[in-house]
């Protein structure tokens, strides 16, 4: 691949049948993009709507040649394929959730200021080579 490449922390969280969509959001992204290391996967009780299942959520360390806004739209595109209904609340259910929380050392998403869980496993990201 030509082109500078960016190192980047994704959160990855899902409540509908979270073991199975968080791992194939991981198989598909290992296919799809350089992933160097993936963080343990936490339990977490659901924000904003309680009356929702539990969330499983960890965070993988991707290269990508792509700019920061055309990584985004890949996950974006990669939440589409997975069935994510962006119709359901913002902090309702999801089939999965793909948020870019470090771009090129430079936290670029508020919830790692906000969530123990996503702050842990960007530490723990930074932490392995």
């Amino acid at each position: 691949m030509e082109g500078d490449t960016n190192v980047c922390i994704i959160g990855i969280g899902s409540n509908i049948n979270p073991e199975k969509n968080t791992q194939v959001a991981l198989a598909i992204l290992k296919r799809e993009v350089d992933v160097q290391s993936t963080s343990k996967w936490v339990k977490t009780a659901p924000i904003g709507i309680a009356s929702q299942n539990d969330f499983i959520n960890g965070a993988v360390k991707v290269r990508t040649a792509m700019s920061r806004e055309a990584f985004k739209n890949y996950l974006k595109i990669l939440e589409n394929r997975l069935g994510r209904d962006r119709t359901l609340p913002k902090f309702g259910p999801r089939v999965i959730d793909l948020d870019i929380i470090v771009w090129n050392d430079e936290i670029v998403d508020d919830d790692y200021y906000t969530r123990a869980f996503v702050r842990d496993a960007v530490h723990e990201l930074k932490d392995k080579t």
